[in-house]
């Protein structure tokens, strides 16, 4: 076995291999860029080695330094985790060619899974089912367009290199196939650097069904069962579980000897995963499944798979790197109970989940689920890499009793200083279809408006929020001290307005007693107590019931978390009377920091509402702004290859005419 290993990545996966690592007293060494200085895994890591600037290809991404580290470390082994050069045979081979063991397939293996339309080839003549579609070497744009059209819309158009959903597009129909085609090559290119695509038939009602298999370098290939990815949104996953909810044995007999196949056909070693689309117009049936592509590398959703096997898969690839035959026969292999992975994110759900930057103040789980996270409350989600928190992971006897599980535990979670997707996570925990175990890949776009719905608060929480929102939550042997600067003569009362979802509500608090408020919202008055104070937490008594509250306070902001709820609540600046130009439309302003990579825009240009006029690159993804008015183009501020930052105005349209 490995003495010392150089982990070749960042952030949670880097932490979830040091820990097994640690358990198997091997050294780790972590490598870290400019924006990663002080990075959680540079502190688990029995030692870190800077590598470069924050810009991925400055470093994470950069073959030369990272094999340098590893040498100058005086590391074994190389493991890439997963994203950056995970998938990457020339990584693989650089590492090889320096005398270092590369935990992952053989090189040749990556490639013959590295471009998906050769990959198809392989896997038909391995007798592996394949989605029908256009796989060959003809880029030209009239030619695929008439590919399209043969095999019939809705068509779904996927780089041949990489993964992670980046550059896919689904295409409804002929007229918008040309714009489509052109945005998936320009972010293939820009995310692989090939930018030639592939075709397949979209399949209407289908389920993302994958298969983990490990190989050894003695010719042994096993499958541990399958996990099902279906609530997807933009082509990654949100939600994964194991095993499948509705897979029978014949169906999981039938994709495991189907992934079995595949990993033989290019003698693979170490973690893979083959995934499937699988047609489930009529059910989930063992003729209905086709290949879609192999990861050659561990899946961010691999703890779903450890968590019905018992197995610590990244302890395998260890084992299986270091030449060790596989640990146990395909036979001996066995399912326990059911498990739920949640990817928790710094996105915006009501904001078409944009990604969000900012300092993670606060973060906190409940102690009984397991949680893979690479920050820590105080670090800074950066612009420069994908803005995954942490993953929650829940195990259970069955799958109603790890699914309730998996709502408590999002429920019961706190994440303060930047926005997260937890609501939304814990809504789609609830959605009727997935409870009843029919998952499919279209119910999150179905259900997108209530999924992503902010929930109104009852009048008993915005009274209460009114309160708290006076710093009531200092200590004090009175109302004067507990409610501040109030009034010498007559009642004890504060007006105060508060703003939640959209909606404005001006409400008078009125002190009673230490700790005792009633609140009159203009249709009842609402009485309130203080019944005790820790840090961050209060209990109270609203309407004569006792809840736990826990608050997060920010610059004109509040947020109270209480019933598996959290609200957000706003108050007015009452010093800043400048309206908001960004309300009015006139002004384009960058979302977050990024990359300025098309300007469609140009100074004296009539433009439409909702008509694109920048394409910018941020946090691996690619944004569109669009026009929030009709209008004339006043001025233009950016430029194509630009780097802005957060709250730059791009595009200025003239005032619109009184």
């Amino acid at each position: 076995m490995f003495s010392k290993v150089l982990i070749a990545n960042r952030g949670e996966i880097a932490c979830r291999i040091i820990r097994t690592a640690r358990r198997m007293g091997i050294h780790t060494v972590a490598v870290y860029s400019d924006a990663d200085t002080g990075a959680l895994h540079t502190e688990l890591a029995d030692e870190a080695i800077r590598i470069g600037g924050a810009a991925a290809h400055e470093s994470y991404l950069s073959i030369e330094r990272i094999v340098a580290a590893a040498t100058r470390a005086g590391a074994q082994a190389v493991h890439p985790g997963y994203g950056f050069l995970a998938e990457n045979a020339e990584f693989a081979e650089a590492v090889e060619a320096a005398g270092l063991v590369f935990i992952g397939p053989q090189p040749s293996a990556i490639r013959a899974m590295g471009l998906k339309d050769a990959a198809k080839a392989l896997m038909d003549r391995a007798r592996v089912p394949v989605v029908p579609g256009y796989h060959g070497d003809c880029q030209e744009p009239d030619f695929l367009a008439d590919r399209a059209a043969e095999i019939g819309f809705p068509v779904l158009i996927k780089p041949r290199a990489g993964g992670g959903g980046k550059g896919m597009r689904r295409v409804d129909r002929a007229e918008d196939f040309p714009a489509a085609l052109e945005a998936a090559k320009r972010e293939a290119h820009a995310a692989f650097g090939d930018d030639a695509v592939l075709l397949e038939k979209y399949l209407l009602l289908s389920r993302h069904i994958e298969v983990q298999v490990f190989g050894d370098q003695h010719g042994n290939v096993v499958h541990l069962f399958e996990r099902d990815c279906s609530l997807q949104r933009r082509h990654q996953k949100v939600i994964e579980e194991a095993p499948a909810p509705g897979m029978t044995a014949e169906m999981r007999r039938a994709m495991g000897e189907a992934a079995v196949r595949a990993a033989h056909a290019i003698d693979y070693r170490g973690a893979g995963t083959v995934e499937f689309i699988a047609d489930v117009s009529d059910g989930l049936l063992p003729d209905r499944f086709f290949f879609m592509e192999m990861n050659t590398r561990l899946q961010v959703e691999h703890p779903v798979t450890e968590a019905i096997t018992g197995i610590d898969l990244v302890e395998w690839q260890l084992r299986i790197a270091a030449g060790e035959p596989l640990p146990t026969s395909q036979s001996d292999l066995s399912i326990d109970g059911w498990g739920f992975e949640a990817r928790i994110y710094a996105e915006d759900p009501a904001k078409g989940f944009l990604p969000a930057t900012g300092v993670v103040e606060q973060m906190r789980f409940p102690v009984d689920v397991r949680i893979d996270a690479g920050v820590r409350s105080g670090d800074r989600i950066s612009a420069h890499y994908d803005p995954l928190i942490a993953k929650m992971i829940v195990h259970g006897p069955d799958r109603q009793t790890a699914l309730a599980r998996l709502t408590h535990a999002l429920q019961a979670s706190r994440i303060a200083g930047t926005v997260s997707n937890i609501g939304f996570l814990a809504n789609l925990s609830r959605q009727k279809d997935f409870v009843a175990g029919h998952p499919d890949t279209g119910l999150i776009d179905r259900d997108l408006e209530m999924l992503t719905a902010i929930p109104p608060a009852a009048d008993t929480v915005v009274a209460l929020a009114a309160v708290l929102s006076l710093d009531a939550n200092v200590s004090g042997g009175s109302p004067w001290d507990t409610l501040g600067h109030w009034q010498l003569w007559g009642e004890m009362q504060r007006i105060v307005t508060l703003e939640h979802a959209g909606e404005g509500a001006s409400l008078r608090v009125v002190a009673r007693g230490f700790d005792m408020f009633a609140v009159h919202d203009g249709h009842r008055v609402i009485p309130i107590r203080i019944v005790s104070r820790d840090r961050d937490r209060v209990q109270v008594e609203v309407d004569g019931r006792q809840v736990p509250v826990e608050i997060e306070r920010g610059p004109h902001r509040l947020s109270l978390s209480l019933d598996g709820h959290t609200h957000l609540f706003t108050a007015p600046d009452r010093l800043d009377g400048a309206a908001s130009e960004t309300e009015t439309g006139n002004r384009l302003i960058a979302p977050m920091p990024g990359f300025i990579k098309i300007v469609r825009a140009s100074e004296g240009a009539t433009v439409s509402k909702g008509e694109p006029l920048i394409v910018m690159e941020a946090m691996k993804m690619e944004l569109t702004l669009t026009a929030a008015r009709d209008g004339v183009v006043e001025s233009v501020e950016a430029s194509e290859g630009q780097q802005v930052s957060e709250g730059t105005v791009l595009v200025t349209l003239k005032p619109e005419e009184a």
